[in-house]
């Protein structure tokens, strides 16, 4: 089984793929030629699954970074007797600067061994695995670099360094001197697609160099936010444009699937898909770390991919990253899971799951992008209608809620709250959408949701809004009452929520929890550590309350937990502190990007918050 720590991975990407590279050189997860693709790499998740590594054959230390403005990643090496610096970086194309980032992109990884100092021996061990390590390729050592056939890839392995083939792996090893630099790089093809491979060392570097120049080039342009904690604003930008498919500006939840959200446990999801939960908080996030071509390429994906209400008017939760709506899940039976984590899975059981939170998602981010949507075709005002007609007629069901529970549907409060926004945002949009026909129904069914959210979902036992209608049980999704404008930041109620949710819902390190597994509610047994972005949730609802001295202390918490090359997972786990779940994680990134300009915005409002200000509370005077 793998035991690489989450924390030790780090993300390339070409707006296709992505590739997590471990702190000793390991290329350890790539999917070609999508996100959701097969792995050709996977000891992520089974130590037989594959794997290329690249590094000194004597001891080392090691630092990282990302090449400055880039998703290019660089680990030195330090040995007794020199230093290299290992570059890494999935190519982008001949022309892909600015918005055509990954617009031409080759199916390419680079690796670029470059002596700084002395010199040290390296050794190579490149071991690909494709269809999720279900293969074992035929190597072939061909002139410039060793070929790999079997299945549907077509690998091509250009390597100045000669290997020797055996096991279907190639070994190999070499001296790296001062001012010395070597290219190395893996082109992948399908039998229907032109055929990969080798490339001389001139192009190699000519591309990486371009590909550094491209992502410098985009975020140039597009990333302008200047208040606190830019810099993990704008690597957060950079990190969310790293997991969007470029060909349909849909957004990944995360780069891999199956890594677990409590070790040894079930929780072991593919995340590679695309959520319209997601739409409204990315939308926002978009709108700070990126710009608003990246927040309109996402609600155009959805709004292409989305409209098909189904025979019984629900509309799917998520897609694929081109859109296809068929996301079955499987397990992989042979794959031994993330420290024994299993099953692993591909797919996702969740999408046929009917969550009527969505219509609210869909039309809160068509209100944050209407300013820039300019003319609204006639396909999508009528799709955008029938979200607030079908969330008008179905607030009343249960569902499986935010959280996708697999136990017994349930009438959750977040899912009637994004009823609530659905209809909201409709009256505000109805001018655009011609609605206006629909506005007094809309009302109507607003205010009933409003009166039964305000009896129903409020529970004086508790002293706070629940999860479900008539539960005793708290969930962190309740502060998103107060962000989406459904009851004032100030109210008594809703400062009361925050209280609970910042008391009993967070474990010793201050770091929140959706909700307590232990109560069985979710249909699986086993438990889960605490969400990031729950935790930056919280500390945005606190700057929404004025409240900035405790937000900017739960925000620093949270964040606090980003990995070297400042990447989130999705938890933590309460017990080791260590980093869980898919990785990196969008949600944890625009939570981040989201909380920070809540605290940036309330402080630019009442001043920031110093040593002699605040009540006792944490609430600005």
């Amino acid at each position: 089984m793998s035991t690489t720590p989450i924390a030790d991975l780090a993300l390339v990407s070409d707006r296709h793929s992505a590739g997590l590279i471990g702190r000793d050189g390991s290329v350890e997860w790539l999917c070609f030629p999508r996100f959701d693709g097969p792995s050709v790499f996977a000891r992520l998740l089974d130590d037989d699954a594959g794997h290329w590594v690249i590094r000194p054959s004597v001891p080392y230390e090691t630092t990282r970074r990302y090449v400055p403005q880039t998703m290019v990643l660089e680990t030195t090496f330090r040995t007794g007797s020199g230093t290299v610096v290992l570059t890494d970086a999935l190519l982008t194309g001949p022309d892909d600067g600015g918005h055509r980032l990954g617009a031409g992109v080759p199916h390419l990884l680079v690796r670029r061994v470059s002596g700084l100092g002395g010199e040290v021996p390296m050794e190579i061990e490149y071991r690909p695995r494709p269809e999720y390590g279900l293969i074992c390729p035929i190597l072939s050592i061909v002139g410039g670099g060793v070929t790999a056939r079997g299945g549907a890839e077509w690998l091509v392995l250009t390597t100045p360094v000669p290997l020797d083939i055996g096991d279907s792996t190639g070994y190999g090893v070499f001296t790296v001197r001062m001012g010395e630099t070597r290219h190395f790089g893996m082109h992948r093809s399908t039998l229907e697609e032109t055929p990969a491979r080798m490339w001389d060392q001139a192009e190699l570097a000519a591309r990486l160099d371009a590909t550094i120049v491209a992502w410098r080039s985009w975020s140039s342009l597009h990333q302008t936010y200047d208040g606190p904690w830019q810099d993990l604003v704008h690597h957060s930008g950079r990190v969310l444009q790293a997991l969007s498919f470029q060909p349909s500006g849909a957004i990944v939840a995360a780069a891999t699937t199956s890594l677990p959200e409590g070790i040894g446990g079930e929780r072991n999801w593919d995340y590679r898909y695309s959520w319209v939960r997601d739409a409204s908080l990315t939308m926002g996030a978009l709108w700070v770390a990126a710009c608003p071509d990246e927040a309109n390429d996402f609600f155009a994906f959805l709004t292409t991919a989305a409209p098909s209400l189904g025979t019984d008017r629900a509309l799917q939760i998520m897609f694929s990253v081109c859109g296809e709506h068929d996301l079955s899940e499987r397990t992989l039976p042979h794959l031994r899971g993330w420290r024994d984590s299993r099953p692993v899975r591909v797919g996702n059981g969740a999408w046929n799951q009917r969550q009527i939170d969505v219509y609210g998602e869909l039309l809160d981010a068509a209100l944050r992008l209407e300013q820039q949507m300019g003319d609204i075709d006639d396909d999508v005002r009528r799709f955008l209608i029938a979200c607030a007609d079908t969330a008008a007629e179905r607030w009343t069901e249960k569902d499986q809620g935010i959280w996708e529970m697999r136990g017994e549907p349930q009438h959750f409060l977040y899912s009637k709250l994004m009823c609530w926004v659905a209809l909201d945002r409709g009256i505000a949009l109805a001018g655009r959408l011609r609605a206006q026909h629909r506005v007094e129904s809309w009302r109507r069914t607003r205010a009933e949701i409003r009166d039964n959210l305000l009896r129903e979902g409020w529970n004086d036992r508790v002293g706070a809004f629940t999860q479900a209608f008539g539960s005793d049980e708290l969930d962190a999704s309740a502060l998103m009452v107060p962000i989406v404008g459904f009851l004032p930041a100030g109210d008594s109620r809703t400062l009361s929520t925050i209280d609970a949710v910042a008391d009993r819902l967070t474990d010793e390190r201050g770091l929140v929890y959706r909700y307590r597994t232990v109560t069985g509610v979710d249909g699986l047994t086993d438990g889960e550590g605490t969400f990031l972005l729950c935790t930056f949730w919280l500390a945005e609802a606190l700057a929404l309350s004025g409240q900035v001295g405790r937000a900017r202390e739960v925000f620093e918490r949270a964040a606090a937990y980003a990995n070297d090359v400042g990447l989130l997972s999705e938890e933590v786990d309460p017990d080791r502190g260590e980093l869980l779940g898919n990785f990196p994680q969008a949600f944890s990134h625009i939570g981040l990007v989201n909380a920070a300009w809540a605290i940036d915005e309330a402080e630019r409002a009442c001043g920031p918050v110093g040593p002699g200000r605040g009540n006792g509370d944490g609430r600005v005077a």
